[in-house]
């Protein structure tokens, strides 16, 4: 969306028109907007309207009900900071006694929305003009937010009166292809972070599958992760990073209860050169958290489970007793429990007799450390029984075992057991 097709939207009409429409439902998406059009809506107004519909719905999965107020962009929405986490990054800068943040590059201001609302001033700033407009939308309701059309890492910070920095590079070209070099970002990375010797307190968001190779060593750098989806890694300097330069992983998890859903987090952080111990398979295994894999802390992570890796190289956790569900970080989504069922050395013929005697038809594959490509392996196994089951394919003690699990919440449901 360029600033040309936004124009009509930002008319009292257009404005009008898109908050008039019904929730956005693609089967009848296409009938919607030939009534539109028959009904004399300009043709460029009604497909803008339809287009920030469909964004808007999308939006919800990041922004819940504010989704319905904003604007976006299809980049902007996809790149944008969901609210549960970007309420951590305001919350960094309000604790580090921050006044004034910048945002250098602001996108559709989901970040500058919540330094607003935690009471900072915000000087947002994005170099595309359409997006600059859609901030500028998204950020009406906060008089303390100024939005500028410019290169944020133009400003002169100190004229400014800015305290503290914030930046989102974009990580995608204009195709939409992924940029894997830190240095390809816009803007780059080593650009941003050089910001510090002017203003110490500076924050990054970057891609959760940044190389640990290269980064400051200066500064904390945290992967995290949404009910189980690794969303993002943020590099933290000076006071932003009270304690201290290292690495940590944040997991948040949605919990359902009597009064609705509440977030819960679990942060987990620690020398990277811990040794973890290696032993003999036990009666649970437990994934941990991706955000926890990607900060290099599995064996903070076995540590806090009371449990040992199958493997030196394998990011399984194994013990010998079940970890209740609301210790050391369970509840907030640290690990993902399995009770062993079985195990078996890999091998076709032997895995597929093995499930053929239980009558297995619908199976879930889970690896690592391993090349077998699951959907492959499932044709391959060619099952057509009517039972369910789960196999997790890795080494245990450099070996390629087949583990044959159950998942803890399964069951909890099926005997009641915790």
């Amino acid at each position: 969306m360029d600033a040309a097709s936004l124009t009509p939207l930002l008319t009292p009409e257009g404005w009008s028109l898109l908050n008039a429409l019904p929730p956005y439902d693609e089967s009848e998406a296409m009938v919607l907007l030939e009534g539109l059009r028959a009904k004399g809506v300009d043709p460029a107004l009604a497909a803008a309207a339809m287009t920030q519909s469909r964004l808007r719905a999308d939006g919800r999965a990041k922004f819940g009900d504010l989704a319905e107020g904003m604007l976006f962009t299809q980049a902007g929405l996809e790149q944008a900071t969901r609210l549960v986490v970007a309420a951590r990054h305001a919350r960094r800068f309000h604790d580090a006694g921050a006044s004034h943040v910048a945002d250098l590059t602001c996108g559709i201001g989901a970040d500058a929305m919540t330094f607003a609302g935690a009471g900072l001033r915000v000087l947002a700033t994005d170099i595309d003009e359409a997006t600059a407009a859609i901030a500028t939308v998204n950020l009406r309701h906060f008089p303390t937010a100024v939005v500028r059309h410019a290169d944020g890492l133009g400003l002169d910070l100190a004229a400014e009166g800015v305290d503290a920095v914030f930046a989102d590079p974009a990580r995608r070209t204009r195709r939409g292809a992924r940029i894997v070099d830190p240095k390809a970002y816009a803007p780059p990375l080593d650009d941003v972070w050089g910001l510090r010797d002017v203003v110490p307190a500076v924050g990054i968001k970057v891609g959760p599958g940044i190389a640990h190779a290269g980064l400051p060593q200066d500064a904390e750098t945290q992967w995290v992760s949404v009910d189980g989806d690794v969303v993002e890694a943020g590099i933290w300097f000076g006071p932003l990073a009270p304690d201290g330069p290292g690495h940590s992983a944040l997991v948040l998890a949605t919990v359902h209860g009597d009064d609705g859903p509440t977030t819960v987090a679990e942060t987990v952080r620690g020398d990277l050169d811990l040794a973890p111990e290696v032993g003999g398979l036990g009666a649970h295994l437990y994934e941990p958290d991706g955000a926890v894999i990607r900060a290099g802390l599995v064996a903070h992570a076995a540590e806090r489970l009371g449990g040992r890796l199958v493997d030196r190289t394998i990011a399984y956790v194994t013990t010998d007793e079940v970890v209740p569900p609301a210790a050391n970080g369970l509840a907030a989504g640290l690990a993902t429990g399995y009770r062993v069922l079985d195990t078996l050395p890999f091998g076709l013929k032997r895995l597929k007799a093995y499930l053929r005697e239980r009558d297995v038809g619908r199976l879930t594959i889970k690896k690592r450390g391993t090349a077998v490509v699951p959907e492959q392996l499932r044709r391959q196994l060619d099952l057509r029984g009517s039972a369910e089951a789960t196999i997790i394919l890795t080494r245990v003690a450099g070996a390629q075992t087949v583990l044959v699990v159950e998942p803890h919440a399964h069951a909890h449901r099926k005997d009641g057991r915790r």
